[in-house]
């Protein structure tokens, strides 16, 4: 099993025929069939169930498919890395962002970045905290901004920015016809509420309530921002999220939520036990005078959309 090889076997399971597989290689079908063959024989086992027209993976060759895509990718950065060594500062930075308002503060990073560097390019990716990190681990990614509480024995970090946690609330909801840009925790307790879909997550949400002795009615839990103000647009209940960039959108109100009132804190990561490539280093120490000068606020990264305070009492959650 060679890299070859997994590149003809991925081609082939994306198009489920041999002969297309083969034009899109350009290269013809008796090799391309033969190499198929050589590597069942060098896995022991069969990948594909042959029709006459089409072709079938098997359940070894979905789990050949999900490892090769991995494996390709990684082999694609380290290329890109290798080749990183032998020109100045040049290259691919890979970074994994946690939904929300991570994209939001990395991207003025980039922007910035770009001015000093502009022949770096950026592979961006997105999802839960849990999946960004898992991603890092298996050095797929180079950093990642991900939200707090995270494991500080393996991984270095920065802090990048301090957000409030909001209600987004449907404009028919009583509580939006209330006048003000908060909202007490006490008036969310007998709500349905949509809240973000990690356990220490949820866990550290229920103390929240704990401590004003009320019991969160959590009904929907998920990764997504986006997805969370489409369910409380159509009244499916309050989404509880930390506030993320502005979206416009006419059927919900977003109040901060006060008394007590939470921030949640975004870090920047990277594998200790791994020293980072000079091109991650110097992104690296971009980004950390980029946080302490308070860019950001300057006016070549001045926010275009209002901004909750964040409160000076406020804690972690």
């Amino acid at each position: 099993m060679d890299f070859r090889s997994l590149k003809y076997f991925s081609v082939v399971a994306q198009e489920l025929n041999f002969t297309r597989a083969a034009e899109k290689l350009n290269m013809s079908q008796p090799p391309l069939s033969n190499q198929i063959k050589a590597l069942e024989d060098d896995l022991g086992v069969q990948l594909f169930i042959r029709g006459k027209r089409h072709l079938q993976l098997t359940e070894a060759g979905s789990l050949l498919l999900h490892r090769t895509n991995q494996m390709l990718s990684l082999a694609d950065k380290t290329r890109a890395d290798l080749a990183h060594m032998e020109n100045a500062l040049s290259g691919t930075i890979s970074l994994g962002m946690v939904e929300g308002r991570a994209v939001f503060i990395a991207s003025r990073w980039i922007a910035g970045f770009m001015e000093q560097y502009p022949m770096v390019h950026y592979q961006m990716w997105n999802g839960s905290s849990d999946d960004v990190l898992e991603r890092l681990a298996r050095g797929l990614l180079d950093l990642a901004v991900i939200a707090y509480p995270f494991d500080n024995e393996h991984l270095d970090s920065i802090v990048v920015g301090r957000e409030p946690w909001i209600a987004i609330i449907p404009n028919s909801h009583p509580l939006a016809q209330k006048p003000g840009k908060t909202v007490r925790l006490e008036e969310l307790a007998d709500n349905s509420l949509i809240v973000p879909r990690r356990n220490s997550r949820i866990e550290a949400i229920r103390k929240w309530f704990e401590g004003i002795g009320r019991e969160p009615n959590i009904i929907c839990e998920m990764s997504n921002y986006i997805d969370a103000v489409a369910l409380a647009e159509q009244e499916v209940g309050i989404a509880v999220f930390p506030q993320t960039t502005y979206t416009p959108n006419q059927h919900v109100i977003s109040k901060e939520i006060t008394d007590p009132a939470k921030i949640v804190e975004y870090v920047l990561v990277w594998p200790k036990e791994q020293r980072p490539n000079a091109l991650v280093r110097e992104f690296i120490s971009y980004v950390r005078e980029f946080t302490e000068t308070d860019q950001i606020h300057t006016g070549r990264f001045r926010v275009k959309e209002d901004e909750f305070v964040v409160p000076a009492d406020a804690e972690i959650l």
